[in-house]
């Protein structure tokens, strides 16, 4: 019979926080993307603010994708000041309709699952 392997208290890491903020990070990435070339195709029309949103909700994404990868760590402490910073960038993805709503929300519920995660 096969002896069911155990992970280690200490070992434990936050899958469910890192999957929810990493997608929501790529919606937010793929709708700053498009509003930025949208802004930059109708920069004659209204002179570039969909770009400059556009802008933010790359840098948003780009942010949420990098806390992901942090909250992936083993250490609690970095898990908690990266949740802290992807819940902060989500917030902020609401410039550029929150990766079409379902970025913000899957960032917004992956960055709560990272900060009440205990080791």
């Amino acid at each position: 019979m096969a002896k069911s392997k155990r992970i280690k208290k200490e070992d434990r890491k936050p899958m469910a926080a890192f999957v929810l903020v990493l997608v929501g990070g790529i919606f937010v990435l793929l709708s700053g993307v498009m509003l930025s070339l949208m802004g930059s195709i109708m920069t004659f029309f209204i002179m570039g603010v969909g770009g400059i949103f556009g802008i933010i909700g790359i840098v948003s994404g780009i942010m949420m994708i990098i806390s992901a990868a942090m909250i992936n760590t083993t250490h609690k402490a970095q898990i908690k000041t990266w949740s802290v910073i992807a819940l902060i960038f989500s917030v902020v993805s609401i410039a550029n309709f929150g990766g079409f709503i379902i970025g913000f929300l899957f960032g917004l519920i992956g960055s709560i699952l990272g900060l009440v995660f205990e080791k």
